[in-house]
């Protein structure tokens, strides 16, 4: 009989279950799919030896994060690659804009911008490792540095509109457009400057790596470091109810609120499950995988070095693409995720043959097929491109949803991560994690700091796990 039970083998259940094998409790975690990896796992999707990253596909959060820093990941088969420059953004008549390692760099790039971007970014570059641990944590009346989180606040809760309005040119406003767009909200919204912010910083940090030979890598050596610690993997089960599982001090849902509520609703306190019901999830993705005989062709230099391209236009465009899903409009020119991992790593195509990964935001459930608007926005700015696609495969947001049920609606963030939502998810403000009057815990990324491959969702619910344990209660 197990301590705990995790449902779900994505990064944020196999946090959790590592955390709470290292302080000497049996763990055992169940996954409905064959293989670990929930959002992050890589298929032959278009044509025989072309690897694609079904969901993640680069992971500065992941390099980053304070939990996955600490575990041997590189003992395991973990080896971080790093494009030249991290992230390009084109434009229209005019240079691509860039975000290079080096923040002088960086900044001479930006020109007359150059010396504000400086300004916002350089504050937190050398104390960058004490901030993330606050930043990636729920809220708390005493953040560990709590100068420097007031510090960082006071830009972050901006609306990316507001914050942008400090650039003057067309290039560094696009810049930051680009950045602040993962968070997939609207740019006039409280707070959608935080995500352009952390992700500004991460690239002259850590970089925006991505594993060799797929996303599934960081999963894959996960999964293999606890069960070397004397953890159990049971895959290819479906749990339908607490009821089909051993009895355990503490069972962990790596899943969303309305997961939940079908497994183990008659349990769940009357005022928690109400508030789970009224969980509000956001827009969705269009997934588009390409492959190719040659790399892109963009007309900008920048472009082709770069591990991610931000496809989109000026700062308007793309504020209006957002604007656009979230108000449930089919943008004509969409916002543009592209990643190009095969320009650094020959393990994800035949030789001289490429990858191209892209997706574009809609709206939650949407079933309109968003090919053509990708590829046009790519063609847009690398003539040619379409010539050089030998293969293709799409997912639109049901695809997503079948793929992994934690995408409800194509949404792959497990819920709008909105001011409101963002510290609250899903139910409650100081102990989120933990289902109140049960041994129940949500370890997912419905729960603070949300979306993305950091696996801090995972650490902090086994936090609240273990503080319960070891009181001796549920």
């Amino acid at each position: 009989m197990p301590d705990a039970i995790i449902i779900g083998a994505g990064p944020n259940g196999l946090a959790a279950a590592i955390h709470l094998i290292r302080q000497n409790l049996s763990v055992t975690v169940y996954e409905k799919e064959a293989s670990v990896g929930g959002g992050t796992r890589t298929r032959e999707l278009t044509l025989p030896g072309f690897r694609h990253d079904v969901c993640s596909a680069i992971h500065p959060m992941a390099r980053s994060s304070p939990f996955l820093q600490s575990l041997p990941l590189e003992d395991y088969g973990l080896d971080w690659i790093q494009p030249e420059i991290p992230v390009a953004h084109p434009l229209d008549n005019q240079p691509a804009g860039a975000l290079y390692r080096s923040l002088d760099r960086t900044a001479d790039h930006l020109g007359e911008d150059g010396e504000t971007y400086r300004r916002a970014i350089a504050p937190f570059l050398g104390s960058w490792d004490k901030l993330l641990p606050d930043i990636l944590a729920p809220f708390s009346l005493r953040p560990g540095h709590p100068l420097l989180m007031a510090r960082f606040g006071l830009q972050a809760l901006r609306s990316a509109g507001g914050f942008a309005r400090r650039f003057k040119t067309p290039k560094a406003r696009a810049l930051f457009a680009g950045l602040a767009a993962h968070g997939i909200l609207p740019f006039d919204k409280m707070a959608t400057a935080a995500i352009g912010l952390v992700l500004g910083i991460g690239a002259h940090t850590v970089g925006w790596p991505y594993p060799k030979g797929g996303s599934h890598r960081i999963t894959k050596a996960m999964a293999a470091y606890f069960e070397s610690l004397g953890g159990t993997i049971i895959t290819g089960t479906t749990v339908a109810s607490p009821d089909e599982l051993p009895a355990a001090g503490a069972l962990l849902f790596n899943t969303t609120p309305r997961q939940i509520l079908d497994m183990a609703g008659e349990e769940l306190p009357r005022g928690y499950a109400r508030k789970l019901r009224r969980f509000e999830y956001g827009c969705g993705v269009f997934k588009l995988d390409l492959a190719l005989s040659e790399p892109v062709p963009w007309t900008d230099e920048r472009c082709r070095k770069a591990g991610t391209v931000h496809v989109g236009g000026t700062f308007e465009e793309i504020a209006a693409s957002e604007d656009d899903t979230a108000h449930g409009r089919h943008p004509e020119r969409p916002y543009v995720l592209v990643a190009q991992q095969s320009l650094f790593d020959e393990s994800r195509a035949p030789d001289g043959k490429h990858t191209c990964w892209a997706y574009c935001h809609v709206p939650n459930g949407s079933t309109r097929d968003m090919s053509e608007p990708i590829l046009n926005q790519i063609e847009r700015f690398a003539p040619g491109f379409r010539d050089c696609i030998i293969g293709r495969h799409s997912m639109n947001t049901e695809a997503m949803h079948a793929y992994n049920p934690n995408y409800i609606g194509g949404d792959i963030n497990g819920g709008k991560q909105d001011i409101t939502q963002l510290f609250t998810r899903p139910a409650g403000l100081f102990n989120p994690y933990r289902i109140p009057g049960t041994h129940y815990y949500i370890c997912s990324s419905s729960t603070p700091p949300g979306g993305g491959v950091h696996g801090m969702c995972g650490y902090h619910a086994a936090e609240s796990a273990l503080k319960q344990l070891s009181a001796g209660g549920g």
